[in-house]
């Protein structure tokens, strides 16, 4: 009995001692010297935001980082080096879009973690969205290896409070996959959970829709990805650099509305900048704001 006891100790502790295999195809001493740099890369965008079935003008920002995540509790770490495995490297996605509907204004938020070097989706989604109406909050947790589970906070009666769970690939974690390597995206035929800003804007249901990607070199320098679901509602492109960082000069939603037309929301880059934003929080760095074109 003790010796079998012994077996199944270890058989438990090579489960759990082992971790996750890395992703291939990616020279990570490359890639950290962009990337484990103490800085985030920022980006400014020009933004025409369909909403209320009219173009509206406004800004989009996105901020690519890396950080230390918690597995279990799935947030940032505050003492890194006392991790130990609970530890695991992400790269974290904060993506902005300001624009005004009339007499007022939307301020919205997508963050996206995803590991870096482990093989894997990503792991935690949230999405928020202030405007004179009110506030919501989505947030979603990976729980398997395409099983999600999310709540949504909002102040409409017919959404309320609600739980619920999906299995299949974020269209958010897209964004994430092109900056790690774009040949981390899976192509083809996919089952995937339309993105968490659409989804405000939307009210549509959270579930996941047939859909097809598939990867294009548009130039010597760029290449594309298409992100098309089979219902013929929606299609998304966004346009890449194809040399590393892989770093994303503009992007397209498409909506087909029910009478034919189209709605596109479209944003193209302005700026872009390597900077530790966290500490230049005082009034003599606001400059910086003007380097990267941003109005909002």
């Amino acid at each position: 009995m003790k010796s079998n006891l012994i077996i199944i100790s270890l058989v438990v502790f090579g489960i759990t001692g082992c971790g996750r295999p890395e992703r291939e195809n990616i020279d990570f001493v490359e890639w950290g010297k962009y990337w484990f740099q103490g800085k985030a890369e920022i980006s400014s965008f020009d933004l025409i935001q369909y909403r209320y079935g009219e173009a509206r003008e406004g800004e989009a920002v996105m901020i690519f980082v890396t950080e230390d995540f918690s597995r279990k509790n799935q947030v940032k770490l505050d003492e890194p080096e006392k991790a130990g495995r609970d530890k695991i490297s992400v790269l974290k996605l904060n993506q902005t879009r300001d624009f005004v509907t009339g007499i007022y204004p939307y301020h919205m938020m997508l963050s996206v973690f995803t590991p870096t070097k482990e093989e894997g989706l990503g792991i935690k989604f949230t999405a928020s969205s202030q405007e004179w109406c009110g506030q919501t909050f989505t947030q979603m947790n990976r729980k398997g290896e395409e099983t999600y589970t999310g709540k949504l906070f909002s102040y409409f009666e017919q959404e309320g409070d609600q739980s619920f769970s999906v299995e299949g690939i974020m269209e958010d974690d897209l964004w994430n996959l092109i900056r790690i390597n774009p040949s981390e995206i899976p192509t083809g035929n996919v089952k995937m959970l339309p993105s968490l800003l659409y989804q405000r804007l939307s009210h549509r249901e959270f579930k996941t829709e047939p859909a097809f990607i598939k990867l294009e070199k548009m130039s010597e320098s760029r290449s594309q990805l298409e992100l098309t679901y089979s219902s013929g509602i929606r299609t998304l492109k966004i346009l890449y650099e194809n040399a590393f960082p892989y770093q994303i000069l503009e992007w397209e939603e498409i909506q087909n509305r029910p009478n034919g037309e189209k709605e596109i929301t479209h944003a193209k880059r302005k700026a872009i900048k390597i900077i530790d934003y966290w500490k230049r929080n005082k009034l003599e760095d606001e400059f910086l704001r003007r380097e990267l074109k941003l109005t909002y």
